[in-house]
């Protein structure tokens, strides 16, 4: 009888203000693949914006499920693919990790797992093209990946429990690539040395949970400044946030979406806040407080139904 491997993802914030391209932390919000061997490829897609994700060879998941079989140097099986969404596409919470990551863990499952979570990791950045998604995604938690060359060096970062994930998920979308055209080509010396020292002071906020350093931390001048214009009703957010009683606002990953960090205690004035800074847009928004999440992709096989 086939086997079935499915795998379970979290979505992910990443760059978390002057961590761009090299921070990110998994939160509690998942996209489940469900991948079994089959006589040809089919691919069913439920749950959120199902009807935007293709059915083709062209998924992402697929192409990442392929892309480990074509490292071993075997072709790819045929699988029947199911995919059921809760992460929003193209906002910023990590719906492309998850496809690639669910992708490369459901194809080394069924393989035999020849693969180790740090190749997976290096599989994973290489389709990816930057490590500060598809990281956290795979390992759980809150991660910082230093990459040099072609060897990266992934290191876990704490999260203390008092600091609370918000999320603002505006319903519209922004492409990555659009979000980087905006970004200049080259830094001055003092804006380097600005976010060296700010990605210093939120590591360690992060990890105390010092609210102090938390709010002087989250300030950045590689990308958000540049992106900002092109999410309607940043600065209202903002600034209801802080009054609120977050300690920052930053875009979440490339944006729109934007994360607030604050402590358990004022939570709630913090999403109500939010949602209310957006309510003048011609779009919906949600708003939702999350945690981090410590396991990172969860991968089982059991005996498929006949």
């Amino acid at each position: 009888m086939p086997t079935t491997a499915t795998v379970t993802v979290p979505a992910t914030t990443a760059n978390i203000g002057p961590g761009f391209d090299c921070l990110g932390a998994a939160l509690t919000l998942s996209n489940r693949f469900i991948l079994t061997p089959s006589q040809q490829l089919q691919i069913t897609v439920s749950g959120r914006e199902a009807q935007r994700v293709s059915r083709s060879e062209n998924n992402l998941a697929y192409r990442a499920f392929a892309a480990l079989y074509q490292k071993l140097g075997q072709p790819p099986p045929p699988i029947r693919l199911a995919i059921e969404l809760l992460v929003p596409l193209s906002r910023g919470l990590g719906s492309s990790s998850t496809a690639i990551v669910g992708g490369l863990v459901g194809a080394n499952l069924l393989a035999g797992s020849p693969f180790d979570q740090a190749a997976l990791a290096a599989l994973a950045t290489e389709l990816e093209g930057h490590p500060d998604n598809v990281v956290p995604a795979l390992l759980g938690g809150c991660r910082l990946t230093a990459t040099d060359g072609g060897h990266s060096t992934l290191c876990p970062v704490d999260w203390h429990r008092s600091v609370v994930p918000i999320v603002a998920i505006p319903d519209f979308e922004l492409s990555t690539a659009k979000a980087r055209q905006v970004l200049p080509e080259t830094y001055s010396r003092a804006d380097a040395i600005f976010n060296a020292a700010h990605l210093g002071l939120l590591l360690q906020g992060l990890a105390s949970g010092n609210g102090d350093w938390l709010r002087a931390a989250l300030r950045d001048r590689i990308h958000q400044p540049y992106r900002q214009a092109l999410i309607p009703g940043y600065e209202a957010v903002q600034q209801a946030a802080i009054a609120a009683g977050a300690w920052g606002l930053v875009i979440s990953g490339a944006g729109p979406t934007l994360l607030a960090l604050a402590s358990s205690d004022s939570t709630a004035a913090v999403q109500q806040a939010m949602q209310a800074a957006w309510a003048d847009q011609p779009f919906a928004v949600q708003v939702m407080a999350l945690a981090i999440d410590q396991q990172g992709t969860l991968g089982t096989l059991a005996i498929a139904d006949s």
